[in-house]
């Protein structure tokens, strides 16, 4: 295989000492406190005769394994267990104290200090990018953001619009797109039906503020902005577009399914500086990677489709990420896998 110097543009190593102590459930704080209990519920589960349970079950345990772990180092070490030495990532911590689901242990500064921290680390620093995040209803919000680009060096910034706030919100239209403009950093934005939601909010109210369509204010009032829409519109949106097609007699069909939306801003050329990422769909949904293939014979789309994984949101049973990794690199071909998980990284990074 030819030298890529992968740079993975999606990871996260934040601990369960930074995510709410009851999400997704309360029940969650009993298995914090009693690990135990997520093995009783593991061998209950796979008495039942159905898979799912065992499944959702069996993500669960690995989740937590990964999430319980003493420090971001150590989640950033076992990443680095799949991927070649040159390999880089892009570490996206999550501000989750403000989405209703309890209190959260560790605060975002602590987050945030650690992650410096491990960017500085001797022997692991050179393979870390790391971005701040903020939620625009926190107070000190944009001073907290202003610490990370100035005191640490942090090389962009994401935003969580399911946590409860649209991507056009006041605090960041007025001042941290400008920011970002300003100092040529770029942006990620989650981007799909799944994920962590406000406890408060229906899931049509963040479907509307995740939605493509509500980045395209972003877009326009800053045009050279580059941002990525993480997760390709999500694994649901591919499945339902690889099981169920488009009906051809519904103009609205491509705009609804989140897909072919994102690929069609893409395509139209309007939003030249618009990316989006793999992470989390094409590694839960292996079968998703002809249909990769497939938009990657559009060159303008396939200028802006990054290599991103979503580690350790999703932690496979039957395919570890090393596998899924190697894979997706032998379906894509080496001048393809190389364009998404190094050229187009660079540019959308600012490096090219």
């Amino acid at each position: 295989m030819s030298d890529i110097r992968i740079t993975n543009c999606h990871i996260h190593t934040l601990t369960a000492a930074h995510a709410p102590l009851y999400y997704p459930a309360p029940p969650v704080a009993a298995i914090r406190a009693w690990p135990g209990l997520l093995h009783g519920l593991r061998h209950a589960a796979r008495l039942q005769p159905w898979e799912g349970p065992h499944e959702a079950v069996l993500q669960l345990d690995h989740f937590r394994k990964t999430g319980c772990r003493e420090s971001q180092r150590a989640v950033f070490l076992e990443a680095l267990r799949h991927y070649p030495a040159s390999a880089r990532f892009v570490v996206l911590p999550m501000d989750l104290e403000y989405c209703g689901h309890g209190p959260v242990p560790v605060g975002l500064k602590a987050q945030h200090r650690e992650l410096y921290e491990l960017s500085r680390d001797p022997g692991l620093g050179h393979r870390v990018i790391p971005f701040a995040t903020l939620h625009p209803d926190r107070p000190d919000a944009v001073a907290e953001l202003r610490r990370c680009l100035d005191e640490y060096g942090f090389r962009g910034v994401k935003i969580y619009p399911r946590l409860g706030y649209a991507p056009s919100h006041e605090i960041l239209m007025r001042e941290v797109y400008p920011l970002c403009v300003e100092r040529g950093l770029p942006v990620v934005s989650h981007c799909s039906r799944g994920g962590v939601r406000h406890r408060r909010w229906t899931p049509a109210r963040v479907d509307a503020v995740t939605d493509p369509a509500a980045h395209v204010p972003v877009l326009r009032a800053f045009p050279e902005l580059r941002l990525c829409l993480a997760h390709f519109g999500g694994d649901a949106d591919w499945l339902s577009f690889l099981a169920e097609g488009l009906d051809p007699l519904d103009p609205e069909a491509r705009r609804r399914n989140w897909v072919t939306k994102i690929a069609d801003m893409i395509e139209s050329g309007v939003y030249p500086n618009l990316y989006t990422d793999i992470s989390y769909t094409v590694f839960k949904v292996p079968a998703c990677m002809p249909l990769l293939t497939l938009f990657m014979e559009s060159e303008r789309l396939a200028a802006r489709i990054l290599f991103g994984s979503d580690f350790y949101m999703l932690r496979q049973e039957d395919l570890s990420e090393k596998a899924v990794s190697i894979r997706l690199r032998a379906a894509l071909g080496e001048a393809r896998f190389r364009q998404i998980a190094e050229t187009n990284p660079e540019t959308w990074l600012g490096e090219r």
